[in-house]
């Protein structure tokens, strides 16, 4: 009993400390803010996409301007803070360890985007999602490569390599920054161009590792409305014909106009029936896109969704996925052969999945995009190291109850593996923004791992951005 007793009084100790120095951080941060910054003791302020091992911070400060972001870390150095940017919050890292004695820096106030006179520049702020990036484009009649999601932030999509619909034309995302406003880990905010030639090449596939991206220049177009548009949407296939999906979508040539996604999903409440879904995308008139994909069109889709929309509607399919809350544990691995043997064992498993309680939600995903153009540039130009990798599959597990963790886990783990088992590649590769959290550097960050370690020790001495696929 006396045990119990002083466990007990040693917990509240401790809590009782943790909560006297958050209301610390309070008054003694919050004369260094500009007056539109915000300080709050409640996480909900700014909620993570998953609460799968989600950083639980006790204090978040939602910061008004750039300079916020620098008097907030050089802060947080003072003190020995543990500290977390975050933007959208849809990092579905599980290996994140902010916790109630850490700080979030919530970056979404640093939202504007605006764009050089002759727009072929566009300044994009460290808060901005997606969406938002490309309305304020589209309305200005401009054209920005952006991820394909529309309530992730922009640039946190952008720094880990940066794939979305007219990457075919452009590259990556990585290929597409001209310079970088960067909180460095000794809290300095600098302007980071490729006359920095280390930092911008580390910040360009492993940007978390080096500094918090305050803002960031990167290449427009110039581009009426009306040209802006695509051919895109879903086609649906009964499950007997998965193997002839899989096999079109190998044996398809993907130009630089066109990218396509397989789905294993349902179809929602109340049934929650699994069923196959292709998304295609053809930068182009109708008819030329089912020209390009007439070999996956004449397998014959039970449904057929498509229809041309402008840019600021292309991503409003995948907005179910915007969703905040529960859990959603995503394993992920790269791969360059499309076998249908495996991905008949893939859909088995995730079918017998779905037969736990609230697992509806659960999606495969498998995105496939036009590489040429982002192999034009040299493989050693920016340390996203995974222009060689044609496919990128992950399965999102999504469910309430955190009792189904180790099943999800499990299930979820078992979908990589079997990727991995025909993926045509010398080793393991996953794409860092979809990594699961157990990877290694050299999984996520391939050839270019000794270098980033280097420069990690050099631009990070005492390592105190190490939330994100340390390195």
């Amino acid at each position: 009993m006396r045990s119990s007793r002083l466990l007990s009084l040693l917990a509240s100790i401790g809590i009782a400390t943790i909560s006297t120095a958050v209301c610390s951080i309070s008054s003694d941060l919050k004369g260094r803010l500009s007056a539109g910054a915000t300080i709050s003791h409640d996480v909900s302020t700014a909620p993570r996409w998953s609460e799968f091992h989600a950083p639980q911070p006790g204090t978040i400060v939602t910061v008004a301007t750039e300079g916020d972001v620098e008097a907030t870390v050089q802060y947080c150095l003072e003190k020995n803070i543990p500290f977390l940017a975050q933007n959208g919050g849809h990092g579905w890292s599980g290996a994140f360890h902010l916790g109630q004695n850490g700080l979030l820096i919530n970056l979404r106030g640093l939202n504007n985007t605006v764009f050089s006179t002759d727009k072929t520049q566009a300044r994009i702020g460290g808060g901005a999602i997606i969406e938002e990036v490309i309305t304020q484009a589209y309305d200005n009649d401009v054209q920005v490569l952006t991820g394909n999601c529309n309530c992730v932030g922009a640039l946190g999509a952008g720094l880990g390599g940066g794939y979305g619909n007219l990457m075919g034309l452009y590259g990556f995302m990585v290929d597409n920054f001209l310079s970088f406003n960067v909180v460095l880990a000794n809290g300095s905010l600098v302007t980071v161009t490729p006359e920095q030639e280390d930092l911008w090449w580390a910040l360009r596939g492993a940007g978390p590792n080096f500094g918090i991206v305050t803002s960031a220049v990167m290449k427009s177009t110039p581009l009426p409305r009306a040209q802006n548009t695509a051919w895109t949407g879903g086609l649906f296939f009964t499950e007997d014909k998965l193997e002839q999906v899989v096999q079109g979508i190998e044996d398809l040539k993907l130009e630089s106009h066109m990218n396509i996604f397989l789905y294993f999903l349902t179809t929602g409440a109340p049934d929650f029936t699994p069923t196959i879904l292709v998304t295609v995308f053809y930068y182009g008139t109708e008819a030329e896109g089912r020209a390009a994909f007439k070999s996956i069109l004449d397998i014959g889709p039970y449904n057929d969704t498509t229809s041309v929309l402008p840019q600021n509607e292309w991503n409003a399919g995948a907005d179910g996925f915007c969703i905040k809350g529960e859990r959603k544990p995503t394993y992920s691995s790269g791969f360059n052969h499309f076998v249908p043997s495996t991905w008949r064992q893939i859909w088995n498993a995730y079918t017998d999945f779905l037969k736990n309680p609230n697992t509806g939600s659960t999606t495969v995903v498998v995105e496939c995009y036009s590489l040429d153009k982002a192999r034009s540039f040299p493989s050693d130009s920016a340390s996203f190291a995974n222009r060689d990798i044609r496919f990128n599959g992950f399965v999102i597990t999504w469910y309430p109850d955190a009792s189904l963790d180790s099943t999800a886990e499990a299930f979820g783990s078992n979908v990589r593996d079997l990727i991995r088992e025909n993926d045509g590649l010398s080793t393991n590769r996953t794409y860092v923004n979809f990594a699961f959290g157990d990877e290694t550097n050299e999984v996520v960050y391939y050839n270019s791992t000794p270098r980033l370690q280097q420069l990690k020790k050099k631009y990070d001495p005492k390592n105190v951005l190490n939330q994100w696929f340390d390195l």
